[in-house]
């Protein structure tokens, strides 16, 4: 059984649609607030595709459409007048590979408070920036280095510069699409640590391969299999007693 909590997203009856191919198939689920949800499956198996629903990131694929609800606050996100753009504020992506702007570290952060007018005066910009890279677990590192280039940094380092350029325009959701691919074990456990640490304020939802981070980070975890939602449970009866034999033998790496 999954426990109560407070719903940040809940989507009902949900299809994604690539032109006449049907990527997601009457996906119900509802993701709590303040806790870690790790989306599972083989490769192809809609969990990208579900994320990036989310914040309708999709949309910039030409022939896309999707039916059912996905509601964020009670209010369906793909309503007709809904202002995408601020969907993508509350609602923030940390990609599979560092993305950083070609820019130095403090203007990669305080990026998303210039172009959302989200500050009062450069005082203002610079608490923002620097507790933000507090909140990324970055700031202790890069404190002396605010003006160098983002690229000067390791790549996880680079990753946790991306999350803090997320989190400085406070989302409510945190969309990680496997955060940790291209990352060593040393950097790939501070980025676990720290998801531990924003799920006080956040909601996360984090795609993964790896089904160990899954055990670790996430209180609950979805399991997709060619587009369906094939279980959801909190994450311990999920890796020790799944319902159905298909997550038991994904899970067990027998395919996948």
């Amino acid at each position: 059984m999954v426990e109560e909590h407070e719903t940040a997203l809940k989507v009902k009856d949900f299809n994604f649609y690539y032109g006449s191919k049907i990527a997601l198939k009457n996906v119900n689920i509802d993701i709590p607030k303040n806790r870690v949800t790790a989306i599972i499956g083989p490769s192809g198996c809609g969990k990208s595709t579900f994320l990036r629903s989310i914040n309708r990131m999709n949309d910039l694929i030409e022939g896309t459409r999707v039916e059912g609800l996905m509601e964020l606050r009670g209010r369906h996100i793909y309503d007709k007048d809904v202002d995408v753009t601020k969907l993508r504020r509350d609602v923030g992506m940390v990609f599979q590979k560092p993305n950083p702007f070609p820019k130095s570290i403090f203007e990669n952060v305080a990026y998303g408070l210039r172009i959302n007018r989200m500050f009062k005066d450069q005082a203002d910009l610079n608490v923002k920036v620097e507790n933000s890279l507090k909140e990324a677990g970055l700031w202790e590192e890069v404190k002396d280095d605010l003006n160098k280039s983002a690229f000067e940094l390791s790549g996880g380092q680079q990753q946790r510069l991306c999350i803090a350029r997320c989190l400085v325009i406070r989302p409510e959701i945190v969309l990680m699409d496997e955060p940790t691919a291209s990352l060593d074990p040393i950097s790939t456990a501070k980025i676990e640590e720290l998801i531990q640490e924003l799920k006080k304020i956040y909601s996360i939802i984090i795609v993964t391969h790896n089904m160990q981070q899954a055990a670790r980070v996430a209180g609950r975890t979805a399991f997709f299999m060619l587009g369906e939602l094939v279980e959801y449970d909190e994450t311990p009866n999920m890796f020790t007693k799944p319902e159905k034999k298909i997550t038991e033998d994904y899970i067990t790496g027998r395919f996948g």
